[in-house]
């Protein structure tokens, strides 16, 4: 489908690559044993939130509670603790980055308003010294690109999500969206990274070069804490145990599909990102299940 485009995603069929999509993405879902326990879905870490931006380590660490996950623990100042066990009683809860094993993890999302005075050069070491499953975005992504040194150290197959301006900070200027693309591809397969650049139509390039897009959600979802919305789920479901790049397109389908669904109730004006995550256990129903017009 990348073939067709010429120069701007706004060309493509939407309906097309939405049926598209769905057949690919219903076949990636994976169905867990009756007998599994929450051991066997794994573990998540969300690193997320700081003073005056903790909303996004509530949407991004719900989210992940949302995805399927076994356990999921939000790294936060101790401060926020309440908020937190207040807010989304599932969650465990951790504060001093010096004493945790992030190697314990299955996943770990890092970014979202997270601020840039927690996020230091050895901090960033010892996470990616930890070779773990990442989902890097926002502050993550900002960090990286001041610090260009760090793309050669990326652990391999990490996730990372940015909107377009993030990845123009990371990447530079392109000319159009197929330009954009073939540069990301490049990028991908240098570093052995995994890309997937939120939009209308999202594009996911994997670590070798793969072109995957997704055309659902809507312009309801043009608001803030949706794409820590995403960064949550795709950590969870990166702890359950689904590849990277299957992560990514199980990701931004439930996450887009899931808009599009709180479009219904609440209208584009009204919905928020949180009416993202409370459609989410619907858009995994209809991704478990087979309906001749999907898109009804």
């Amino acid at each position: 489908m990348f073939d067709k485009i010429n120069s701007d995603l706004k060309e493509l069929d939407e309906i097309e690559i939405r049926n598209h999509t769905f057949q690919k993405v219903k076949g990636l879902l994976k169905i867990f044993n009756p007998f599994s326990h929450k051991g066997n879905r794994g573990h998540a870490a969300i690193f997320a939130g700081s003073h005056g931006m903790m909303g996004a380590a509530i949407l991004s660490t719900m989210a992940a509670t949302k995805s399927g996950a076994g356990k999921v623990t939000v790294i936060i100042p101790d401060r926020y603790f309440e908020l937190i066990h207040s807010s989304i009683p599932e969650a465990l809860v951790k504060s001093n980055i010096d004493e945790i094993e992030f190697e314990k993890f299955d996943s770990i999302g890092i970014g979202p308003g997270l601020g840039s005075e927690i996020l230091t050069m050895p901090l960033v070491e010892k996470l990616f010294s930890s070779k773990n499953r990442l989902v890097l975005d926002a502050d993550m992504l900002n960090f990286i690109s001041i610090n260009q040194s760090l793309l050669n150290r990326i652990p391999t197959e990490s996730i990372l999500t940015p909107h377009l301006l993030e990845w123009k900070r990371l990447f530079g200027e392109a000319e159009n969206d197929k330009i954009r693309i073939l540069k990301t591809q490049e990028i991908c397969t240098k570093y052995a990274i995994n890309l997937l650049i939120k939009g209308h139509v999202s594009v996911l390039v994997t670590s070798e070069g793969e072109v995957h897009l997704n055309a659902n959600g809507n312009a309801g979802m043009a608001k803030g804490g949706s794409g820590d919305v995403l960064t949550g789920l795709i950590t969870g479901l990166l702890a359950q145990g689904y590849s990277q790049s299957d992560a990514a397109q199980v990701g931004m389908y439930i996450h887009g599909h899931s808009g599009d669904m709180a479009n219904k109730i609440h209208g584009e004006n009204a919905m928020t990102a949180s009416d993202q995550i409370h459609q989410f256990g619907n858009a995994f129903a209809k991704l478990s299940q087979s309906y001749p017009q999907m898109l009804q």
